[in-house]
């Protein structure tokens, strides 16, 4: 493909994209498509010869959209945020039309320093002191794992340099909420504590981590002879964005000597509000922290940003200086190599750069103020009528609820909640996430699609309703 051929084909594309966005309200949220559909449409092998613009966009249309849930749409109400936002969409694709790499400064400078400049941006956004470094990563997952493997060496004196976790002579404990991200397990595991070494904190009545059995358990671990390393706490937890008490935490923490990493992938947007700063209250106590920009915030997927207070200590565990690499001016300028697993980087501050040009803090605070105020209005609402129920506090955007019919047994209300939210989802008409709670099926509702204004929240309540309560008498034989 020439510049000028690839110059015409990307006006189409690009006007693609924004018909796509125009029209995306008009498509069912969830796929209607069947397990091995997409397949079945798709040659079992790969063309010979070159194909048409033509056919790819054609089948574009005709195989793959068809097949999508649409984050985008107004009323997806799914999993969390996913706001690729188009100033973003756009930043992102300059990034993979330059096709730059960032193996070390000298690779490309720009992205280094952008890098670093946006980070900050942020940082100052959220709040957060000077003491903080900031580096994209691409999720929160990745985050967590960095998280930890600094929180292992420093508890170790740097066992990787050595025999590793199987020379220590005490093994390393980890202390998570039970509704800790499952991702904080997976990197528990990989980073090589072993699943019996992770120590679920009991959780209270709201489902924030308990500081007072935490300092209590940590005591008992010393005690039993296993040498305790590190925190991971939450603000803003997966199923019902439970805030567990970082200022309690963090001076627990401090005591044992103990990394603490705040998990904020998703609720740490919002501590652009200054309004919302209470929720994570005793930050500066914590020794990394991940906000993932790509979801709330705005940013295409994948930008997670990790922060650090002692960068020297991740740049340590991360370092890799093999000679093609080495240059000059090495001393003078950040590796981002070496802040984090892969070599290799792509230009992901461009996203971020154009994103937070184009919005502005007050576009970006605006936005989520308006998703907080909706969110409100739809606990109130529930709350309001009989039958239905709030089951955690909403300081945030998701809500848990469940609509509880009378006569009920908690199996036959498990059956019925899956039952009326997939009448939901099916229809096409919105897009909602079943959730177990307290061991109980019920329905989270996440609203903050870019697009979702407070008549897309009223039809959803709408639906909620004539899908639920019209579903008993017949999930009950017909009997009222």
């Amino acid at each position: 493909m020439s510049p000028e051929e690839f110059r015409q084909v990307g006006h189409q594309l690009i006007d693609w994209v924004a018909d796509y966005r125009a029209r995306v309200a008009q498509l069912p949220v969830m796929a209607q498509t069947r397990p091995g559909d997409v397949k079945a449409q798709l040659p079992a092998y790969p063309p010979e010869e070159p194909e048409s613009w033509y056919a790819i966009v054609r089948d574009l249309n005709q195989i793959i959209v068809p097949a999508l849930s649409h984050w985008q749409h107004p009323q997806f109400f799914g999993y969390f945020p996913s706001n690729g936002l188009l100033s973003s969409v756009l930043g992102d694709y300059v990034s993979t039309g330059l096709g730059v790499l960032g193996l070390s400064w000298q690779s490309s400078p720009a992205l280094t320093e952008l890098e670093e400049t946006v980070t900050d941006w942020v940082r100052q956004m959220l709040g957060l002191s000077n003491d903080w470094s900031g580096v994209i990563q691409d999720t929160a997952s990745t985050s967590t794992l960095l998280a930890l493997l600094c929180a292992r060496e420093r508890a170790s004196n740097y066992s990787q340099t050595r025999g590793g976790l199987q020379a220590e002579s005490k093994p390393l404990t980890i202390y998570v909420s039970a509704h800790s991200h499952s991702s904080v397990d997976k990197a528990a595991l990989l980073a090589g504590f072993g699943r019996e070494n992770i120590r679920v904190v009991p959780h209270d009545q709201n489902y924030a981590m308990c500081a007072d059995r935490l300092a209590r358990l940590l005591e008992d671990d010393a005690a039993a002879g296993v040498k305790p390393c590190a925190i991971v706490a939450t603000c803003g937890t997966t199923t019902s964005t439970a805030l567990d008490p970082i200022d309690g935490i963090g001076p627990i923490a401090h005591k044992h000597g103990l990394w603490l990493h705040v998990d904020a992938a998703m609720a740490g947007s919002a501590m652009i509000l200054p309004e919302c700063r209470w929720m994570w209250q005793g930050i500066e106590a914590a020794d990394s922290v991940v906000v993932n920009a790509h979801k709330w915030l705005g940013a295409a997927f994948d930008c997670s940003l990790y922060f650090v207070r002692d960068s020297q200590h991740l740049v340590r565990v991360m370092s890799t200086n093999p000679s093609y690499l080495q240059s000059p001016t090495d001393s003078q300028v950040k590796n981002l190599r070496d802040w984090g697993l892969p070599l290799g980087r792509r230009f992901r501050a461009l996203k971020l750069w154009f994103l937070i040009r184009e919005q502005g803090l007050g576009g970006l605070k605006a936005r989520l103020r308006r998703d907080l105020a909706n969110a409100r209005w739809l606990a109130d609402q529930v709350s309001a009528t009989p039958n239905w129920r709030i089951l955690a506090p909403v300081s945030l955007q998701t809500l848990c609820l469940r609509h509880e019919p009378a006569g009920m047994n908690p199996d036959e209300l498990d059956d019925y909640t899956l039952a009326w939210a997939d009448r939901v989802n099916r229809s096409g008409r919105a897009y909602i996430t079943p959730a177990l709670l307290d061991g109980r099926w019920m329905v989270r509702v996440s609203v903050g699609a870019v697009s979702t204004e407070r008549e897309h929240v009223r039809a959803l309540w709408q639906l909620l309703r004539a899908e639920a309560e019209q579903l008993p008498v017949q999930a009950r034989g017909g009997k009222p």
